[in-house]
């Protein structure tokens, strides 16, 4: 079973402190708090999110299913008892003259 997050297992000290050395050579030291703090802030939203649908789905579970409409009268599974409808009588071809 691979984990989600399997490529970091192959980063070790050396190549994250090239890493960090790179974003903040893009971002420049008074970027980051912003970046970090925009991170933080999409972050939360997401898991605020996620529980969100998380609990619509555990209620939605846990409600008893809708009971069906009932049929309307003249409907076929109410008259189950009852002689099929009569059939109404076919009409003779017309004749050729």
């Amino acid at each position: 079973m691979h984990s989600s997050l399997a490529f970091i297992e192959g980063l070790g000290g050396p190549e994250m402190l090239m890493i960090m050395v790179v974003i903040l050579m893009l971002f420049g030291a008074n970027r980051l708090p912003e970046l970090a703090k925009g991170i933080g802030k999409s972050m939360r939203e997401f898991k605020k999110a996620a529980s969100g649908v998380e609990e619509e789905v555990r209620r939605a579970m846990e409600e008893e299913p809708a009971k069906p409409a009932p049929k309307p009268a003249g409907t076929i599974e109410q008259q189950a008892g009852a002689p099929p409808p009569p059939v109404a009588p076919t009409l003779p071809p017309p004749a050729a003259d």
